[in-house]
Order: structure tokens, then sequence, then C-alpha cells
């Protein structure tokens, strides 16, 4: 049985893009590190809540709550696979990042912060432990300079 849309090994590129083993076990461990904090960050805040099935949410909260409970389940496996759930860590570095460039920094530069979101602030600036602890160059090499994925 000859399939014409699988070309032999021979035929395939090299890419340069960067093993498991290219990534230093203390990058590694790093990773793992943040991970940890945002499942015992989240399952100290948000899991409680959850776990109480008699709270009744307004619409943003439960959404919230939702999507926090389900990226420390996917941060979970992160403890597991560093490497492979690299995305759960870039989503929380952008929108933590949009989040301190597009609400509090206007608000510090017109010189009135809310005091509701002062400990907001100080939370969503942990995002530098997350700059700290990716693994750039393989994220360049794996998720920039790698083609990406056939359409069809």
């Amino acid at each position: 049985m000859n399939d014409s849309s699988v070309l032999p090994a021979s035929a395939i590129p090299a890419l340069d893009i960067p093993a498991a083993n290219e990534v230093s076990l203390l990058r590694l461990y790093l990773l793992r590190v943040m991970y940890l904090l945002v499942v015992v960050g989240l399952g100290a805040v948000v899991w409680p809540g959850i776990l109480q099935q008699h709270k009744q949410w307004e619409l943003m909260q439960g959404i919230v709550t939702c999507m926090l409970a389900a990226f420390s389940l996917l941060a979970a496996l992160g403890l597991r696979y560093p490497l492979k759930m690299l995305p759960v860590l870039l989503w929380e570095l952008l929108w933590k990042t949009l989040w301190l460039a597009l609400v509090p920094l206007p608000q510090w530069r017109a010189g009135h912060v809310d005091e509701a979101i002062v400990g907001n602030i100080f939370a969503c600036s942990m995002v530098v432990l997350v700059y700290i602890s990716i693994p750039w160059r393989y994220v360049f090499v794996h998720y920039l300079k790698n083609p990406g994925e056939r359409w069809r």
C-alpha cells in the first residue's frame, strides 16, 4: 500500500528544533515551579468556591472562576510535561501583560490608581517570574521558526 502523502524520512529536511534535552534541567525545574505556583495559588483561591456548589456567581464571576479552574488543571499537566504545556504559561504571560498595560498603567499615568485594583496589580506583576522561567530560545525555534502544520 503506497500512500503518496507520506514522505520518506530522507525527504524531510532537518529542522533546527531544540529537543527536550536541549532545554536545561534547571529550566525544566523553573517551569515546574511556575506550574506549581499556579496550581497551588488557584487551588487555594478558586477551587474552594467551585467545590462548594451552593455558591451562586454572577455571569462574569462564573466565567472567570471556570476559566481559572481550567487553567489550574492544565498547569497541573505542566508539572509532568513542562515543555508541552508551554502555551499555558504563554497564555498567562500574555493576558497579565495586556491587563497591566491596558488597565492600571493608564490609570497610573493619569494619576489616579483605583484602590480596588492595587491587589490585582501586585498579583499580575508576578508575571515577571513567568518571563524569567520561559526557555525563550525553545519558544522561538519551536513556535516561530519551525514551519507550521499543514492546512490540508
